[in-house]
């Protein structure tokens, strides 16, 4: 048998970590290369990632239903082109808006020493130039996971997506392991600029591959009789001819049928309290070392304790794939069961995150390796629920029921990331006067926001539960 199967899940993997990388560009320079270049507060900064997450959203809703109509091949190549020309775009805005401002604030250094209203033009401006930017990433980068889950539908059985998945959806982790080690060092070498575009860079060479080593199990001179027959043993009587046939088109699911689901209501509110949790430490974490510890970007303890925390959510969260794997194939559990438990199991995880600001008083170490652990308990929930897509919904349908749970997430990230931008300010001018459970001023906020991310998982699955108690997959006529 071949194993094609498998370079498609590491194209999968090296996309899913250009993506996270391209996302975490932002989140490693805002704070102590582009702020004092243009004034930004954490408002700013929460407002940015808000509108990203909220345009990642409604992008999200269209992406899947444009790569079950557009194709697999065609779909995920128009994704990564517009979301790494938008990574690009980025190392533009300085330029942008020097040119707009003209006059004494034509430089770098004069945009560096602005002051009052002048301070806070320059600010507003630069804020809308940088949201351009992350719209167009947002609008590449929604296609990403849609084009992927059905990738994973296509080449791999039920019983090995979550595994497959958690395999590729773990370059999330690398990516932001990777991110850490790298795009601080490029900024501080050859300014944020350069970081932009350099990695943004590397989507367009992963595009160029995928032409080539992409193509439907059905039709691939990659794949073998024996790897078709295990891909479509679901499907298949165990039999050569039924895996060398080629796959017939499935009928599409059109929007109000898929709302009309409660598979579809169980996964989107799924996703809608998830997702915020990742996206907050994606995009707060390194700030989050820097205000509370002092330890900056691109210091020596700054990497050391964001590679730390992404070093563990890599490694644990391979494990989350393979955990419904050995109760479908030791149990005797259906997919959706085995899933189902270890989502449960991972929920757990995230209740750490209640430590992580006490023990935080001891040493920047401790939330560090708790928040590693959340997220990595996020990333096997994450591998698990986006599977369950698989299990309930036809291959054709795939896409546009990931779409729409992403758009769910984003919605979610949009409130958390918001809401945290302006609790942050707000606590960080109210001093002392702002206090919840033992802590003050910005360090109360974090821990408020730990609470919600403490909690978001055992609520996501209680819910799921409740929408969908058993396995019912969905056949359309």
């Amino acid at each position: 048998m071949t194993n094609w199967r498998w370079v498609m899940c590491a194209m999968l993997f090296f996309a899913t970590t250009v993506n996270y990388m391209d996302r975490q560009v932002l989140s490693l320079t805002w704070k102590d290369f582009i702020s004092p270049e243009f004034h930004w507060t954490d408002e700013i900064y929460g407002n940015i990632t808000a509108i990203f997450s909220i345009f990642y959203a409604i992008a999200n809703l269209f992406a899947g239903k444009f790569v079950d109509w557009m194709g697999t091949k065609k779909g995920y190549l128009w994704a990564i082109v517009v979301w790494s020309l938008g990574a690009v775009l980025h190392a533009f805005c300085g330029t942008f808006t020097e040119g707009w401002m003209g006059g004494d604030f034509s430089s770098k250094e004069a945009l560096i020493g602005a002051t009052g209203d002048a301070a806070f033009a320059i600010a507003t401006l630069s804020m809308y130039a940088f949201l351009f930017c992350r719209c167009i990433l947002a609008l590449g980068e929604a296609g990403n996971f849609p084009a992927a889950i059905k990738v994973t539908a296509e080449y791999f059985p039920k019983k090995d997506r979550a595994f497959a998945t958690s395999i590729f959806n773990s370059g999330a982790s690398v990516g932001a392991l990777a991110a850490p080690a790298t795009i601080p060092l490029l900024a501080k070498a050859m300014g944020w600029e350069m970081a932009f575009i350099i990695i943004g860079a590397l989507g367009f060479v992963w595009a160029g591959i995928w032409i080539f080593v992409y193509d439907k199990p059905a039709t691939s001179k990659h794949v073998n009789d024996a790897e078709r027959l295990y891909i479509n043993q679901d499907e298949a009587d165990n039999n050569a001819e039924a895996a060398k046939a080629p796959v017939k088109e499935e009928k599409q699911m059109g929007f109000a049928q898929a709302f009309s689901y409660r598979q579809t209501w169980s996964f989107a509110f799924g996703k809608f309290m998830t997702d915020g949790v990742w996206w907050f430490f994606l995009f707060w974490a390194p700030a989050y070392f820097s205000d509370q510890y002092g330890y900056t970007s691109d210091s020596t303890m700054g990497i050391s304790l964001i590679f730390t925390l992404y070093a563990i959510v890599t490694v644990l969260s391979m494990f989350g794939g393979y955990l419904p794997k050995i109760f479908v194939e030791k149990r005797g559990m259906n997919p959706y069961q085995g899933r189902m438990l270890a989502m449960l199991i991972f929920a757990f995880f995230p209740m750490l995150a209640l430590f992580a600001q006490p023990m935080g008083q001891y040493s920047a170490w401790w939330p560090a390796i708790i928040i590693g652990f959340v997220g990595a308990g996020h990333q096997a929930w994450s591998a698990n629920i986006f599977s369950t897509v698989g299990d309930m919904f036809p291959k054709s349908a795939i896409a546009t029921i990931t779409g729409i749970g992403s758009m769910a997430g984003g919605l979610g990230s949009f409130l958390i990331n918001k809401g945290s931008g302006q609790l942050f300010t707000y606590a960080e001018g109210q001093g002392a006067a702002f206090q919840f459970m033992g802590f003050e001023g910005k360090p109360a906020a974090y821990m408020i926001v730990f609470c919600i991310c403490a909690v978001a998982y055992l609520i996501g699955w209680i819910v799921m539960k409740t929408l969908v108690p058993k396995y019912k997959p969905i056949v359309l006529d």
